[in-house]
């Protein structure tokens, strides 16, 4: 067994504070009972707050009482348990998810994506080899956690072959697949679940308020070019230079990568297949009087339609490779296949059951109203602008990623109480969702609660002896202070420039 450095004991106390936290499902309960006796103790303490409305920049009283609601009375109490089911099938990330994953589980359970990683792998250019992995790494985030399982062994093979250190590869891959989770270039699953939850928070002070699974998209595309450049400095320049490039070759000995010849021809189908579909949606959405055509409730049509089309748009290539391939025999294995999908979303489900009773209840109390109000005149009263907010915000969110790993449950936590309140300063949900993004993604590369860490960490020891958590985290940290500075910097610049953050995304709110 290998035993981490002394300098590493710091993570040693993270890792053994978060492993006593108990399970996310099991915090919103906590939460949950926290709210009903926190509604009770602001109802017997008669705490009111006054509603306060942007105008011309400038937040302003205006003539309408918020109170408490206690749900320890009998009304309550009522309404906690009439309301148990409704909670949960209203959950909008509920659906938004599970929708999305039936197609992309079933191409990444087919094989279609972790064949077409390999396959763009293989045609890499020595020279672009560090910013390629890093980019791949990033666009592994459409097929969720393939990329941890696919894409490392891959890039260690591919450093050997051109007599690079094959942490290199391992480090500049972790970086893109972890680090730069919350980029891409495309819609993924993470936009419809954020999207949801920022939607049912925003939800505490505007009913009527939409959050568009688009909304981040242009920011995201921003983001995955600046962090693949931010990737590639970082590993050419502060990473590569201090591994023993010798010493990890002769660990790592004479590995082939082989060649599929009916893989390759399945992807060319499959991809043919996409492309089709992708053409078609484009002409429904360009064509007059096409049903994507035109102005939806909200947004524009294809944008209302982004989740059915996302799992249209993974559906056909995912079953035109696996019919080439072998892995689809027959209508069965579809349909096996998806329920495979849904049953690894176990606990999602459970956490989306348990979350979604602690956001409502939080929205009946009238807590989370109150919260952004009283911390909005707060931040208006000491005059802190969206330029400071959102990077402190951040620089929040990265911390507290070092203690829970999980994202959706930070968010379920982080969403109810800061989109509200920012919403006070005239700061968007869709921004808030950005920066939560940010500092979600940031310092995935190095605490040890990342489930995935043992994998990196298991192959880091197979090229190099006597390695340990101190090794993957002294290879990974400078991804993490990089893509910081880099990512803030991104979003400061996006914010001055006034850019719209995607389709639906909007800056500001009125």
């Amino acid at each position: 067994m290998t035993v981490p450095p002394r300098n590493t004991r710091w993570l040693d106390i993270i890792e053994r504070i978060g492993n006593r936290l108990p399970d996310p499902a099991t915090l919103f309960v906590i939460a949950t009972l926290a709210v009903m006796l926190l509604s009770q103790l602001a109802v017997t303490l008669d705490w009111s707050v006054n509603r306060l409305q942007m105008v011309n920049g400038e937040l302003i009283i205006i003539n309408e009482t918020i109170t408490a609601q206690s749900l320890l009375s009998s009304d309550g109490l009522w309404w906690l348990i009439s309301h148990l089911v409704k909670n949960f099938i209203e959950f909008p990330p509920l659906g938004l998810v599970l929708v999305a994953m039936l197609g992309i589980g079933l191409a990444e359970r087919t094989g279609f994506i972790p064949a077409l990683l390999r396959m763009a792998g293989k045609g890499i250019p020595v020279n672009l080899l560090t910013p390629a992995m890093v980019f791949l790494g990033i666009m592994s985030s459409l097929a969720l956690d393939a990329g941890y399982i696919v894409l490392p062994p891959l890039a260690a093979a591919l450093y050997i072959a051109c007599g690079r250190s094959p942490l290199a590869g391992i480090a500049a891959v972790f970086a893109g697949v972890s680090a730069g989770f919350g980029a891409n270039l495309f819609i993924t699953g993470l936009d419809p679940m954020l999207a949801g939850l920022t939607q049912t928070s925003a939800a505490v002070l505007d009913d009527s308020y939409r959050v568009a699974v688009t909304a981040n998209w242009w920011f995201m595309i921003a983001s995955t070019i600046v962090l693949t450049l931010s990737g590639w400095f970082v590993t050419s320049r502060l990473v590569e230079p201090r591994l023993d490039r010798n010493n990890d070759l002769l660990s790592s000995g004479s590995r082939e990568m082989p060649h599929d010849t009916n893989e390759s021809y399945a992807i060319l189908v499959a991809l043919t297949g996409l492309l089709i579909v992708l053409v078609i949606i484009l002409m429904l959405s360009l064509i007059p009087d096409a049903p994507l055509h035109g102005q939806g409730e909200h947004f524009p049509r294809w944008v209302e339609a982004s989740v059915p089309l996302l799992l249209i748009v993974f559906l056909t290539p995912g079953i035109l490779y696996g019919v080439i391939a072998g892995t689809l025999t027959n209508d069965k294995d579809i349909a096996r296949i998806m329920g495979d999908t849904l049953a690894s979303l176990g606990p999602y489900i459970v956490l989306a059951f348990f979350a979604a009773q602690f956001i409502e209840a939080f929205k009946y109390s009238n807590l989370g109203g109150m919260l952004a109000v009283q911390g909005g005149q707060w931040l208006a009263g000491v005059a802190v602008s969206a330029s400071v907010v959102m990077p402190l915000f951040v620089l929040l969110v990265l911390t507290g990623n070092l203690f829970i790993g999980s994202m959706s449950a930070k968010y379920a936590f982080f969403a109810p109480v800061f989109v509200p309140m920012f919403m006070q300063l005239g700061i968007s949900p869709e921004l808030t969702q950005v920066a939560y993004r940010i500092g979600d993604s940031v310092s995935n590369v190095i605490t040890p609660l990342n489930p995935y860490m043992i994998i990196i960490l298991a192959l880091v020891q197979k090229y190099r002896s006597g390695a340990g958590l101190g090794t993957v985290v002294a290879l990974m940290l400078p991804y993490t202070v990089v893509f910081t500075l880099a990512w803030l910097g991104l979003l400061l610049l996006w914010m001055g420039f006034g850019w719209p953050l995607g389709p639906g995304g909007k800056l500001v709110y009125p």
